[in-house]
């Protein structure tokens, strides 16, 4: 099947993956369909947070929302959404999950190609299906799904992730840190603290407050913290060590804001999560400290980012909160995290 895919479809129907650091990773892929389909529409059909993330991406040209906490839940929710996609006579499904509800919608609303990897025992949901080699779990995810729509002869020149937001949200961004007393020509540090899968990801916020500071004073750099509804008190932490001297957006901004504001930092430090992929893909200077993941497939896909770690005996374990005493995240000092940002900032700035 690699290659030989007919590339004929006019109304292509892409269920987007569910995390934001994943979507972003699935971006060089959705190029991948646009340069294969140039006059096809384009749809995808993602959850809020990641329908927010790609919304006027300029690979695709519609977003539908599905609501799971909503009027798609339960059983009679997905009939309604695959009625719902049955009336938009989609001729392609291209399915990125591997879970069997992702392949399940677009049987049942009748899209009479559909295409995705055999997991999850929903071979007889696809009418075709991509085989992972077994090596293939040592690939980056970008790669991952680069192969995945590969094997259907869907292949692009994108090679990293990289993602949009308009003018207007690039003014309004700016016109928030200038009403914060912030201008232009002064550098922002982006803190991110939080990581949605788990405790376990995230390093310590008393550690990220004295990075911030330390960082904060020798480049002469205004301090924005960043984070989810569900990390306000993780982010107060750092904002009270930080006696205030910051800017503490936790739980304050939609993924679109968030995006343009990361777009906005000279620099960035961060837990492995969504806004660290976010400020990969617009090119912003990174560190990022990872734990319990493996490096190896969720990396920061730039250039222009390091990352600091401790190799332990039990990671990766890729557990949401460590069982024992989290020492992938408390062998990681202040010292190495702040030798590796002043690293890169030189770099930068030489």
């Amino acid at each position: 099947m690699n290659g030989q895919y007919p590339h004929t479809a006019r109304k292509i129907l892409i269920r987007a993956v569910n995390w934001l650091g994943d979507a972003v990773m699935t971006t060089p892929a959705l190029q991948a369909v646009r340069e294969t389909f140039p006059d096809a529409e384009i749809t995808i059909l993602a959850n809020p947070l990641v329908s927010q993330l790609l919304f006027r991406h300029p690979a695709i040209d519609r977003v539908l929302t599905f609501e799971r906490n909503g009027k798609h839940g339960g059983s009679a929710g997905r009939l309604r959404l695959a009625i719902e996609l049955r009336r938009e006579r989609f001729d392609l499904a291209l399915i990125l999950p591997n879970s069997f509800d992702s392949a399940l919608i677009p049987f049942l609303a009748g899209i009479p190609k559909r295409l995705g990897k055999a997991a999850d025992g929903r071979s007889l949901l696809l009418t075709d299906r991509y085989q992972e080699p077994r090596q293939a779990s040592e690939l980056h995810e970008v790669q991952y799904y680069r192969n995945l729509l590969g094997h259907f002869g869907i292949t692009g020149t994108a090679e990293t992730p990289f993602l949009f937001v308009t003018p207007e949200e690039d003014r309004k961004a700016t016109l928030f840190l200038a009403e914060q007393g912030i201008d232009t020509r002064e550098p922002l540090l982006g803190i991110n603290a939080g990581a949605t899968f788990g405790s376990a990801k995230r390093w310590y916020p008393e550690r990220f407050a004295q990075v911030a500071r330390q960082l904060s004073q020798e480049w002469g750099a205004r301090i924005i913290l960043f984070g989810g509804p569900d990390e306000q008190d993780i982010v107060k932490i750092i904002a009270d060590n930080l006696d205030g001297a910051c800017i503490n957006l936790a739980g304050k901004t939609s993924v679109r804001r968030l995006m343009a504001l990361i777009k906005r930092c000279n620099f960035f430090i961060t837990n492995d999560s969504g806004p660290m992929h976010i400020a990969a893909a617009f090119g912003v200077p990174l560190v990022a400290v990872f734990g319990p993941t493996d490096h190896s497939g969720t990396a920061p896909c730039s250039g222009r980012a390091v990352i600091v770690r401790q190799a332990t005996d039990c990671a990766p374990c890729k557990l949401r909160h460590c069982p024992v005493d989290h020492r992938c995240m408390t062998a990681i000092s202040v010292d190495e995290v702040l030798a590796a940002a002043r690293t890169l900032w030189q770099k930068e700035t030489s």
